[in-house]
């Protein structure tokens, strides 16, 4: 904690903030949690003490460092819990959800809460799973009906709920060949969609051009490796 302490910026605390990141929280660059990551590599003790400091930037680091061979159900549900700001919980506790084989699992039953991180994890979670899985061991048929609900529901849902929904529809389209074009179509459906990103510049992908353009790159359906990054 000293050692983020010190890697602390007062201008990255800034902009953290302006994009949702709650107190306490040093400004650390991903960068320079990375540079940690790579001396520490994994350790699934030090993960769990640094998420549950509540640091922003020690969350973000615990998940860098967690060993996916040994997070459980139990830890992802108390992580997902505990993520207060969209860089944690549709960014650290889904990508480490899916690197551990327990994306699709979890997102299934994430998406079901009505509370707006938890649900927004579930999606993000869903859209790594699809990311990393090979196709045959999809479950085509209810990424299908998980497509309707969300042409169905995205516009009514709550802020980051949309946005991560959208990213599941991105995901499908550009991961699973064979549900690409229904992806396509469900997006062109489902057209803008808006959130509210706080005052900054970021954007949200337009699903059908972002799609093309994979397809143009002869990339659909090339899997992850991993969902950390």
């Amino acid at each position: 904690m000293k050692s983020l302490e010190e890697m602390g910026n007062p201008g990255t605390k800034k902009i953290f903030i302006k994009h949702g990141a709650k107190e306490p929280i040093f400004g650390v660059k991903v960068g320079d949690l990375k540079i940690i990551q790579k001396k520490v590599k994994k350790n699934q003790e030090l993960s769990l003490e640094l998420y549950d400091t509540g640091n922003g930037d020690a969350m973000y680091l615990a998940g860098l460092i967690a060993d996916e061979k040994q997070v459980t159900k139990e830890q992802l549900n108390d992580w997902a819990k505990k993520a207060d700001w969209y860089s944690i919980s549709e960014y650290t506790v889904p990508w480490l959800a899916a690197d551990a084989g327990l994306g699709w699992d979890v997102g299934l039953d994430w998406i079901k809460s009505g509370k707006e991180n938890i649900a927004s994890s579930g999606w993000s979670a869903l859209s790594n799973h699809v990311s990393l899985e090979k196709s045959p061991e999809l479950d085509t048929g209810k990424i299908k009906e998980l497509l309707e609900q969300v042409e169905k529901d995205i516009h009514s849902a709550q802020n980051r709920v949309r946005y991560t929904m959208n990213g599941f529809v991105l995901a499908v389209g550009c991961y699973v060949p064979e549900l690409s074009e229904q992806a396509i179509a469900i997006a062109e459906k489902i057209g803008k969609v808006d959130v509210e990103m706080g005052g900054t510049a970021c954007k949200v992908p337009f699903a059908p051009d972002y799609i093309r353009k994979v397809k143009d790159k002869g990339r659909i359906g090339k899997k992850r490796k991993k969902a950390r990054c």
